[in-house]
């Protein structure tokens, strides 16, 4: 089903175990003509010479995750040019959020920020396998996302939603996503 209101860029970030990437393609999948843009992919690609992502970024590691995000913001744009409606996906925190969101303004994006507790962050955090972020405890970078991150779009308890009800919330208020742009 296909929601008109929904902005045609939806900017989906969070803390890392925050539950991005599930919600992120569930939407993806509501959509009739929809694109779910995985931002991690770019650093992904970076076969040698890959930064890893933490707390305390060298300066090679900041251009790499900065060049991540403008490839993202690219490719969205030209998804949404054509006629797609991008759901983009990225853990996007602290002033860089404001970077992405003017990056993409043509399109008058909506963001999404997933904010679960930090019990729910460390539960998930150990389950998984992913260790793109090396020391940097999920529960550490909800800390920045609150202290840093400006609240705009819809931030949402995910807490104790399932994925389902967690796209239901972003579809019940596509409004939200855009305010305070």
């Amino acid at each position: 089903m296909e929601n008109q209101e929904l902005p045609q860029i939806l900017v989906v970030t969070g803390g890392m175990a925050a539950g991005k990437s599930t919600v992120a393609q569930a939407l993806a999948e509501r959509l009739p003509k929809s694109i779910h843009l995985r931002g991690d992919i770019y650093r992904k690609m970076i076969v040698n010479g890959r930064e890893t992502m933490g707390p305390d970024l060298s300066p090679e590691g900041l251009r790499q995750l900065q060049l991540r995000y403008e490839l993202a913001c690219h490719a969205a744009s030209e998804y949404a040019a054509a006629g797609f409606q991008v759901v983009y996906q990225d853990v996007i925190l602290g002033k860089s959020l404001l970077d992405v969101v003017g990056r993409l303004r043509r399109f008058r994006p909506g963001v999404v920020v997933l904010d679960p507790s930090p019990q729910v962050l460390a539960s998930r955090d150990i389950a998984r396998e992913k260790t793109a972020y090396g020391d940097w405890a999920a529960t550490h970078m909800r800390e920045l996302l609150h202290a840093e991150t400006p609240k705009i779009g819809l931030w949402i308890d995910s807490s104790a939603h399932t994925v389902e009800q967690t796209v239901a919330e972003i579809l019940a208020h596509p409004a939200k996503t855009i305010q305070g742009m």
